[in-house]
């Protein structure tokens, strides 16, 4: 058996442009993902012809499963008796009242935690009851699992001006979800796709893990040098410890009509007989 995950981050549905939109939907039913994972900002302004747009959008993926999480864009922002009283009512109404799904499968098991706060414009933050919570989930894990946390704002950055943008409580985070045995750490918001080893950026974390980054899948809005892409995950479980699994991104290609592999990464996990807290 195997897993294929397609990471769709940051569409920013009321600035999606719609031939990259058709272009993505002939990606997704080519690869066939078990998974895909939506990580924040499906909306531009959190409106109910965006989430219905956005909704209409997921249901023709086809795929057979999907795991949603909300990001800053998808609270109102305009709207502030919405966004005080019921902040994530229009988000609710279209993917479903767990803004923290859970989804698990023989090869996969992946946690969704919602970063944002409503009396936030644009900061994400973890609290200590969240991180506690996905490391105990963490724990339960089957051995051959790959193990992933979806975030909406990124753990780490590449450059010094995304650093305003990085996850608040991202230190305890990381070091608690290592050591319970997080492989990957999915996350968006800045729109720049990369991978790094956070084992190697957080002295604290004593256990493999990595951070993929996605980049914008269909607005506009995209960075210089960055154009729409997408991630897609694979990963196969092995019988010895030599675990990885491949991080393909998939840029849009220039006259919009096709997403194109731009770079592939394997990436060395973690053997399953690590030791981890309370073992």
């Amino acid at each position: 058996m195997s897993l294929v995950l397609l990471q769709i981050s940051d569409p920013h549905f009321g600035t999606e442009q719609a031939p990259v939109v058709n272009a993505l939907l002939a990606f997704a039913r080519a690869q066939a993902p078990d998974l895909v994972v939506l990580s924040g900002d499906i909306t531009q302004r959190a409106t109910r012809a965006q989430f219905a747009a956005a909704r209409a959008f997921v249901d023709s993926l086809g795929a057979p499963a999907v795991m949603a999480l909300p990001g800053n864009h998808d609270i109102p922002l305009y709207a502030l008796g919405t966004r005080l009283l019921n902040p994530y009512g229009r988000y609710r109404k279209a993917f479903g009242a767990d803004l923290e799904p859970v989804f698990e499968s023989h090869d996969c098991l992946a946690i969704a935690v919602n970063t944002t706060r409503w009396y936030r414009h644009a900061d994400g933050e973890v609290s200590a009851t969240q991180v506690e919570q996905v490391a105990a989930r963490l724990t339960r894990a089957a051995p051959q699992q790959l193990r992933i946390v979806a975030v909406h704002q990124p753990v780490t950055v590449t450059l010094p001006e995304d650093a305003a943008n990085l996850l608040r409580g991202r230190d305890r985070a990381v070091a608690r979800w290592a050591e319970a045995g997080a492989d990957l750490v999915l996350g968006g918001h800045i729109h720049l796709p990369f991978v790094r080893p956070l084992h190697e950026s957080f002295p604290a974390s004593a256990r493999t893990l990595w951070a993929v980054q996605a980049g914008t899948a269909l607005s506009t809005r995209v960075r210089s040098g960055a154009p729409n892409s997408v991630n897609l995950i694979r990963y196969a479980p092995r019988s010895d410890d030599a675990r990885q699994c491949t991080v393909e991104r998939w840029d849009c290609a220039a006259d919009a009509m096709r997403f194109e592999l731009a770079a592939t990464q394997t990436l060395s996990l973690a053997s399953t007989s690590t030791p981890t807290h309370g073992d």
